[in-house]
């Protein structure tokens, strides 16, 4: 009945996913690249978790 009141986890992720993606690309320019590393890690979680969502 109030289907449009429920988030959608997939939209959710995708912004998470975007906000690590900048996170990564600043990091990067700052020259730590062993925390852009780790980031991009977390980033690549994200999309798997993104992609089983999709499937």
């Amino acid at each position: 009945m109030f289907s449009f009141f429920k988030k959608d986890p997939q939209k959710k992720l995708t912004n998470r996913y975007k906000q690590l993606m900048k996170e990564a690309r600043d990091i990067q320019r700052s020259g730590d690249l062993r925390l852009y590393a780790k980031k991009i890690e977390e980033a690549e979680t994200v999309a798997q978790q993104i992609e089983s969502l999709k499937s």
